[in-house]
């Protein structure tokens, strides 16, 4: 089971960093297209930026900032507060973390739910981006995989691996 949520985890946090790598290199280029304007400008030409960078930008980035919690989650790479917990016995540091990893997981589905709900509620609006019209809706698509995919990890977490919960 752990190697397959890994497996899972890692093709999404490589689709993350391919979306990622798009946002830096329009970005690039959009500063780029500023920077060169400026000096256009002075021979009395003009070289524009992209048109609907915003737009781009604010779908592409509420995809991936949720793409990186499964990994974050299955490597534990989470804060905790181990100043306080690190005096406890260990079976109530288990204990502690099983609470806090239950208490994510109702987190996790509660934020999938209304993502879900938004997604719907997109669809039924026919809402598109400002500039470039693209359709929102399916920008929820990856957020609510992300919200899914934790939430498996988390399952994963608190029934499988039991031993390693006080780390």
């Amino acid at each position: 089971m752990e190697s397959f949520l890994r497996k899972v985890c890692l093709v999404w946090i490589n689709l993350a960093g391919v979306l990622l790598m798009a946002v830096v290199l329009v970005t690039v280029y959009n500063i780029g297209a500023f920077g060169l304007d400026r000096i256009a400008r002075s021979f009395g030409t003009h070289i524009g930026g992209l048109p609907g960078y915003e737009d781009f930008i604010r779908l592409a980035m509420s995809c991936i900032a949720l793409m990186f919690f499964p990994i974050t989650q299955l490597e534990r790479g989470h804060v905790s507060v181990d100043f306080f917990v690190g005096k406890l016995s260990t079976k109530t540091q288990i204990f502690i973390d099983k609470i806090w990893l239950s208490v994510t997981f109702f987190v996790v589905v509660f934020l999938g739910i209304y993502m879900y709900e938004g997604m719907l509620e997109s669809y039924e609006d026919k809402a598109v981006s400002s500039v470039l019209g693209w359709i929102e809706w399916p920008f929820y698509i990856p957020s609510i995989i992300s919200l899914f995919l934790w939430a498996m990890v988390l399952i994963y977490q608190v029934v499988f691996k039991k031993k390693e919960l006080s780390k």
